[in-house]
């Protein structure tokens, strides 16, 4: 073996090694902060303001994917419980031709919960901006974050960084490698956030306090 290539492995294990130990660590400051806000038994819960529920892929003609249809249902038995007032859904709305946020609120709607208690966010692209955004404009102080195990630790810790009181409510688990790989890079991704903050899209506020109605594109589709 050559000196250049001998350097050459030295370098690319270091770098290796490197990027590994940054991974590993990210993931354990971001589950080690969460872990006691976390419960998969929605009669642990205290009472909060609002359930936050993050966006996922939303179907074509409008039906929620299973994902989201988990996050959703428990959303709605936490609001039947009387465990929060008000349901925040968030998600991605930057085409004409996919709408999360709305699909999410037509099956809250039809969950039972009133039309003056669901409130529309179309700007949570990401779990960070979902966080930010109920923080800044939907003035949340006190929630409940709805999401499968794998991404509620990063949520939760994202908005604590926000700003809010939060917990996690963990409402499925997941089996496929890729979602959970993907998760733990999502985690280095969300303790920079956490750290610095960048700057979200904002807005006029819309508090939860208020009629979820206003912060409706369209009406319901019910």
């Amino acid at each position: 073996m050559t000196r250049l290539r001998l350097r050459v492995l030295i370098v690319a294990g270091t770098v290796a090694l490197s990027g590994t130990l940054v991974v590993a660590t990210a993931n354990a400051v971001v589950l080690k902060r969460s872990e006691d806000r976390i419960v998969d038994d929605s009669t642990d819960l205290p009472h909060a303001q609002v359930a936050i529920v993050p966006g996922s892929w939303v179907l074509p003609d409008g039906r929620l994917g299973a994902v989201v249809q988990q996050r959703v249902d428990a959303a709605v038995a936490l609001y039947r419980a009387g465990t929060v007032d008000k349901v925040l859904v968030s998600g991605d709305n930057r085409t004409h031709s996919y709408n999360e946020p709305d699909a999410m609120r037509d099956a809250v709607l039809a969950g039972g919960v009133p039309p003056e208690d669901v409130f529309t966010d179309y700007a949570g692209r990401s779990t960070w901006h979902t966080m930010r955004r109920a923080r800044a404009v939907f003035q949340v102080e006190t929630a409940i974050v709805v999401t499968q195990d794998f991404h509620v630790a990063r949520a939760v810790d994202l908005g604590r960084a926000a700003g809010m009181d939060v917990r996690g409510l963990a409402v499925g688990h997941a089996n496929r490698l890729r979602v959970s790989a993907r998760e733990v890079a999502a985690r280095v991704r969300g303790l920079g956030e956490a750290t610095f903050r960048p700057e979200v899209m904002l807005g006029a506020e819309i508090p939860v306090s208020g009629d979820g109605r206003a912060s409706w594109a369209e009406p319901a589709r019910r």
